[in-house]
């Protein structure tokens, strides 16, 4: 059954088992997206003509459900529906860009000043605006409340739209815009239980960022139990960050730093092996853990299974994947 779609003065037929983004794409549309899969937040619409199903409001905050906003990849015509843009004078903040520096031969650190109030906290996501509508979702690796600006690790990968930019275009003190935050892998103290429950914190590649910024988020709060972070790497040259891990590892006694690496050689810095099998195995020693993944949706996927056979909880572990943008 089809019903219509209007869309910036225009009208277009929508069938029930196409999303709104993909009648629009297929019609010619460029409309802001990337992952397709109702994660990253970047197709947000507002919803005029209708209701937004359930479905398609799915991870976002009370705010933006109450202005009828939709993820519009998740978003599929029950009735005729009408929709536009978000104003983004609501949804989105303007940052400028304080800091670009390599982190390793494919991973950037980007720094970012909001200029309004913008609240986060460490290991929840952002998308992040590009002057030229470019949308991507990077987590948050710092403290933004302490450090004063929002810091993000973004991989670079070839012919990639956002890792050009930055590399070409992408200038000192120019502006881009964020909206967000979202994503619930982030630290939470257990107030019944106290603050010394163990945390296991494994990924790969730039999974490492969320990460990175829920070990400084817990140590700042006081975090008495132990904290592991398990990082997983192809080749070494993957890993990044290696000096100032060792180096917190040397500065707080309740924090150890693992990097693993896959093709390696044994007797170096790093352990060589699968970073799933180091991270089941340390669990199985833990009574009570609580574990956060962060990284290729296949890993995420495959590690929650295995911890929850070794005994995690299943509320006590906390997970984003890294999605492709399409």
């Amino acid at each position: 059954m089809a019903f219509n779609l209007a869309y910036d003065g225009n009208s277009y037929p929508i069938e029930e088992e196409v999303s709104v983004l993909d009648t629009l794409l297929n019609q010619g549309i460029d409309i802001p997206h990337s992952c397709k899969s109702g994660v990253c937040q970047s197709c947000l619409v507002e919803v005029v003509v209708g209701e937004p199903t359930e479905a398609s409001q799915v991870g976002l905050k009370a705010t933006f459900k109450a202005r009828n906003y939709a993820l519009s990849c998740c978003l599929f015509a029950k009735e005729d529906l009408g929709i536009r843009p978000l104003n983004s004078e609501d949804a989105e903040v303007t940052a400028s860009i304080i800091k670009v520096e390599a982190l390793n031969h494919n991973v950037l650190r980007l720094c970012l000043k909001p200029e309004e109030e913008f609240d986060t906290i460490p290991g929840q996501y952002i998308n992040l605006i590009t002057p030229d509508n470019i949308v991507r979702s990077y987590s948050i690796a710092n403290i933004p409340g302490v450090d004063g600006y929002i810091e993000l690790h973004i991989r670079v990968i070839p012919n990639g739209r956002l890792g050009s930019w930055l590399l070409n275009e992408a200038k000192p003190w120019g502006s881009v815009k964020l909206r967000g935050p979202a994503g619930e892998c982030f630290y939470v103290s257990d107030k019944e239980g106290g603050d010394d429950f163990p945390m296991v914190l494994a990924g790969t590649s730039t999974g490492l960022a969320p990460l990175y910024g829920i070990i400084k988020d817990a140590l700042a709060h006081g975090h008495i139990g132990e904290i592991a972070l398990f990082h997983g790497a192809l080749q070494p040259e993957d890993l990044y960050l290696v000096d100032e891990l060792y180096d917190l590892s040397q500065q707080q006694s309740n924090f150890s730093y693992t990097p693993c690496v896959l093709n390696g050689s044994e007797g170096d810095f790093y352990i060589c092996g699968d970073v799933q099998q180091l991270v089941v195995e340390h669990i199985a020693k833990l009574k009570e853990a609580r574990l956060y993944l962060c990284g290729a949706p296949d890993l995420v996927n495959a590690m929650k299974k295995k911890a929850f056979l070794s005994g995690v909880a299943s509320k006590h572990i906390y997970y984003d994947a890294f999605l492709p943008s399409k």
